[in-house]
């Protein structure tokens, strides 16, 4: 079974944060390995708050039109779309696993997208949640 790695949004914006240290060399690499591999999974919202974040809430924000430029590369990837389907699962894994709503919805986002791995530092390294490793890529 191939791996294939879902991007929590804390990942993209440490890999592009000037700020982010030793963070962002891990990031970074996480992100070249997938790149390589051709096994990344984003969905639109760590596409989003990407968007935000990097151009608006980081010590040195990336001009808009860059940013659109970042995200326009990720278009090859494998990129969930948050629908209503997405959005009930993600009700049912917060439930279930007693999530937030939106910590659910990257775990509704990455079984969506048949990731095997999530990649953040949000969750508990090591947990398993729906049958989906999470990897602190910083630890």
């Amino acid at each position: 079974m191939s791996v294939k790695l879902f991007f929590d949004t804390n990942i993209l914006i440490h890999a592009y944060d000037l700020d982010a240290g030793e963070k962002r060399e891990h990031a970074r690499r996480a992100l070249q390995d997938a790149w390589e591999n051709e096994n990344g999974i984003l969905s639109t919202q760590v596409l989003q708050e990407f968007y935000v974040n990097v151009t608006r809430k980081i010590p040195q924000p990336i001009p808009p039109a860059k940013a659109r430029g970042i995200l326009g590369n990720y278009a090859s990837w494998d990129v969930v779309r948050n629908g209503l389907k997405t959005i009930l699962m993600a009700s049912e894994i917060e439930e279930r696993h007693r999530l937030s709503f939106w910590d659910s919805m990257i775990v509704a986002a990455a079984a969506e997208g048949g990731a095997t791995r999530i990649l953040t530092e949000d969750l508990g390294h090591g947990q398993v949640i729906e049958g989906i490793e999470v990897v602190n890529p910083f630890r």
